[in-house]
């Protein structure tokens, strides 16, 4: 008995088993949630141990409204679960940033806000708010960062020398997703938003050619020292001049027509370029530098508040 048509049969369904769900499987793994349970720290006030508070804790750290003295040798109450006194000053600091009632209690407001995806880049850097300004700030240390309206940079002002106004950029990806076939139409309509408003020009370069700036699709720890956290927390992150490292968190759900659950792949290009150009956090909810956006927004036309930031920085556009 010839069984090898049936084998053949039964190999070529197999094939075509492993190449249309295998990479659904791979895309659709479970990821963890960050904050999957803060509603219940709703109405949480100081002196309360809730458990899920030392979560926020290093939330909070890693944007950079919250550290521990150290006493003793130890970091009193950084590794437990009470909302404390300096907790309680990072939440005022974290509601007064955003817009919302001061009051150091976790109100809905706030936990609503807690929720909302954002840029992986700190609000606060060195001690010194990058959201809210109202004045300017001069320049008085190494250590301050410069604020304009409602506008801001990074420490020292990191900017682009003046004979680097032709910036090349490339793509490298560790992590694999459907979307990256869109991200060169993508980041090309990015940079043009920026181009219109600066001296910028941007120019792509092939894959292991020599670029000012990279970007791509990363998952978890992939070694420039800010792992992601998985889907649902930090989107993407990008660094200060004259660094040029753009990198996306590939365990998001990323479209160029966001639906339900889905974020706005060039949205997030136009707020992370900001960083590579030189500009921080704005208090400005509608400005593309705002630190947040949630999921089936788009949000990717320069506000008025992007262009002054970017043309103090830099002088006024062509």
């Amino acid at each position: 008995m010839n069984i090898f048509p049936k084998f053949s049969l039964f190999l070529g369904f197999f094939i075509l088993l492993f190449h249309f769900i295998l990479p659904q499987l791979v895309l659709s793994r479970p990821v963890k949630q960050p904050f999957k349970s803060l509603q219940p720290l709703e109405g949480c006030h100081k002196g309360q141990m809730v458990k899920g508070l030392y979560e926020l804790k290093q939330y909070l750290k890693k944007f950079g409204y919250l550290s521990y003295p150290q006493l003793n040798n130890s970091l009193t109450h950084a590794n437990d679960d009470e909302l404390d006194d300096q907790l309680e000053a990072a939440v005022k600091t974290y509601q007064l940033n955003y817009n919302l009632k001061v009051t150091g209690t976790l109100d809905s407001q706030t936990v609503k806000q807690l929720m909302v995806p954002r840029c992986g880049v700190p609000d606060i850097i060195n001690g010194t708010s990058s959201m809210r300004s109202g004045k300017k700030r001069h320049h008085d240390g190494s250590n301050t960062l410069h604020t304009v309206s409602h506008f801001s940079f990074f420490s020292n002002m990191e900017k682009w020398p003046d004979s680097k106004r032709n910036l090349t950029y490339r793509f490298h990806s560790s992590a694999q997703i459907s979307v990256v076939q869109d991200l060169q139409s993508v980041c090309s309509k990015a940079f043009a938003r920026w181009a219109q408003v600066s001296h910028f020009t941007f120019k792509e370069v092939a894959e292991g050619t020599t670029a000012d700036i990279e970007i791509g699709f990363h998952r978890g720890d992939h070694g420039d020292g800010y792992a992601f956290d998985g889907q649902g927390s930090t989107l993407a992150h990008a660094f200060a001049p004259t660094d040029g490292r753009f990198h996306y968190d590939a365990d998001e759900n990323w479209s160029t027509n966001p639906g339900q659950n889905m974020m706005d792949l060039e949205s997030v290009a136009v707020h992370e370029i900001g960083h590579l150009l030189g500009l921080g956090h704005s208090s400005v909810q509608e400005a593309i530098m705002y630190s947040s956006i949630s999921s089936e927004v788009t949000k990717r036309d320069l506000h008025s508040d992007d262009a002054m930031g970017i043309q103090y920085l830099y002088g006024s556009s062509k």
